[in-house]
């Protein structure tokens, strides 16, 4: 979706401002601000069109684009750089597969972001409740009304995992981990989150995701390094 001229939009009835856009977003991304908006737009995610007074109008293929980052953001975890990669090779009419996905699962242009009650979860992962409750317990799924498709993903290993053995209580030791690194990530981002300007907020947010990112390749490697050492 590459930037119109700002004259050729001007005149469309189409087009919105920050807070008509913030309006059609907040239900499916209720932690979208007008400053996030404007940090998507410094990173070159999206590029609106600007008034003669210098005010922001996003045409329908912005808020599109817009969904469509805010949505692999959330559902998939993935930094802003792998994603404007991928909308480069849409915007150039490549077909690029989903980042992330395995190649089978073919590419998708619109996140799925599905949201599952607790029976709607129990059914899809084919877990028992007792399953869902000891991993409550143990801190390794949070407790929610409604839950999502990573929540999903994870309560799926967890059914896999007792198979062999491995309970939720054996995987307390994860949150204790994760508490570790989430200190490693907050020491890093002092210095961005003591910024006074507005987009400081945003680019903490993205700052911590890269560098959750970048963790997981370094434990991922520790775990497949010490299973090398396991096998025949």
């Amino acid at each position: 979706m590459a930037r119109q001229a700002a004259s050729a939009r001007a005149g469309s009835p189409a087009l919105l401002s920050i807070g008509q856009v913030l309006a059609r977003l907040t239900p499916e991304f209720p932690d979208l601000s007008s400053s996030k908006l404007r940090f998507l737009e410094e990173r070159g995610l999206v590029s609106p069109a600007r008034t003669a007074s210098g005010y922001r109008k996003f045409s329908p293929d912005d808020v599109e684009r817009l969904r469509i980052v805010l949505g692999m953001q959330r559902d998939h975890y993935l930094p802003l750089k792998v994603i404007k990669a991928y909308l480069a090779d849409l915007d150039a009419g490549l077909n690029p597969p989903m980042p992330g996905a395995a190649p089978s699962a073919g590419p998708s242009m619109l996140p799925t972001g599905r949201r599952f009650k607790r029976g709607e979860l129990l059914r899809e992962a084919q877990a028992t409740q007792e399953l869902l409750q000891d991993a409550i317990t143990a801190s390794v799924i949070a407790p929610a009304e409604v839950y999502g498709e990573e929540t999903l993903a994870v309560l799926r290993a967890l059914v896999e995992l007792q198979r062999h053995g491995i309970e939720p209580r054996h995987l307390r030791g994860f949150r204790a981990a994760a508490q570790r690194e989430l200190g490693l990530i907050e020491t890093a981002l002092v210095p961005i989150a003591r910024r006074n300007d507005v987009s400081s907020r945003a680019q903490t947010a993205e700052l911590a995701r890269e560098i959750a990112g970048q963790l997981d390749v370094v434990r991922g490697s520790i775990i497949r390094s010490a299973l090398s050492r396991i096998q025949p």
